[in-house]
């Protein structure tokens, strides 16, 4: 079997034909690449600067909420209601958040437009799409209600990291604030994980201020002003003690009376702290209360009311009395007795 003949020499007819032929389809087809990639180069000049821009403006008001918290930093109600560093973390967490979002939207979109500059049809792409979505949906419900919980606690500032909080299913110290999960350091040191969708509530103890109140209990005879004198001079004294005039966020001030009894009567003490030291201030003022009231001859009365001083009890009390058939002599006894048989009995 012969084997096949080599191509012969291209000549120069066939060369001329061939580049003709080739210059011709790239004469035909210039325009559509130029126009597509002119269309493609537009697409992501406009959506690079679209996403600069959207980033930019996203981080001048950040930094002008930053801002807005230093200049109320130091005055009383900035002391009260914001915290600038918890402030500058929050804002940066929604920045980062809405700059991560403006990205995906604009690139995403940028995407499509490139592949429909490329004659893809995007239907089935977007069907595809769209079912893998809801798919992922209904499997990550829960991922997904974790997510968006994060998102609005961050933004809406319920909690941070070292606030005492109550969540319901767990109750702690934050430690640490995440998108899907917070977690807890509970009173025995353990440590909670709790999910953001799963918290129904949050009851926040280191936000505003909190309340110290100290019941203070005296007999019923003692003189209302008098008592009353000794506990402003407790106040004044606790105002002016380190570090109690910090943690004191208004004066110690006397209510009055929520409960008066034959013996005694009550007398409520409250003053204003700082988020989670009301239990400090409670132990020092009833310490200081104590002693004053001691140094007065104030005497401080709780519990049960006290019972009258009864006389001395009759030794005889818990005895029996005494029984007729103790003694052998006496008709009952007698009575009881077997009757002994005669003597002699004669035939």
């Amino acid at each position: 079997m012969d084997a096949d003949p080599s191509p012969g020499p291209v000549t120069l007819d066939e060369a001329a034909r061939r580049a003709e032929s080739a210059a011709g389809w790239v004469e035909e087809n210039w325009s559509t690449w130029l126009n597509t990639g002119l269309r493609i180069t537009l697409i992501l000049i406009v959506a690079l600067v679209l996403r600069m821009l959207v980033r930019r403006a996203l981080t001048k008001l950040i930094a002008r909420m930053n801002r807005s918290a230093q200049a109320v930093e130091g005055t009383a109600l900035g002391g009260l209601l914001v915290n600038a560093e918890r402030r500058r973390q929050r804002s940066e967490a929604i920045g980062s958040v809405l700059r991560s979002i403006a990205s995906f939207l604009i690139l995403g979109t940028a995407g499509l437009m490139i592949l429909g500059a490329f004659q893809i049809d995007l239907a089935p792409l977007l069907a595809s799409a769209g079912v893998a979505g809801v798919a992922i949906g209904f499997g990550a419900r829960n991922l997904v209600t974790d997510f968006l919980s994060g998102v609005f606690m961050i933004m809406e500032d319920q909690y941070g990291v070292g606030d005492s909080i109550d969540a319901g299913v767990a109750s702690g110290e934050v430690i640490e604030v995440g998108l899907r999960v917070t977690k807890l350091r509970g009173d025995n040191g353990e440590i909670w994980y709790v999910r953001n969708g799963e918290i129904k509530r949050i009851g926040n103890l280191s936000q505003g201020w909190a309340t110290a109140a100290v019941d203070v209990t005296v007999r019923a005879s003692e003189d209302l002003d008098h008592v009353k004198s000794v506990i402003g001079e407790v106040a004044d004294d606790l105002a002016k003690a380190e570090p109690w005039n910090e943690q004191l966020w208004g004066p110690l001030e006397t209510l009055g009376l929520t409960e008066v009894l034959l013996d005694s009567m009550t007398f409520r003490v409250s003053a204003k702290t700082m988020p989670g030291k009301a239990l400090g201030v409670e132990r020092e003022v009833r310490w200081r209360i104590k002693r004053a009231f001691d140094e007065a001859g104030i005497r401080i009365v709780g519990g049960l009311p006290q019972q009258a001083e009864e006389s001395a009890p009759d030794p005889t009390a818990g005895m029996a009395a005494p029984s007729a058939f103790s003694s052998s002599v006496s008709p009952q006894s007698m009575a009881a007795s077997p009757i002994p048989p005669p003597a002699n009995l004669s035939k």
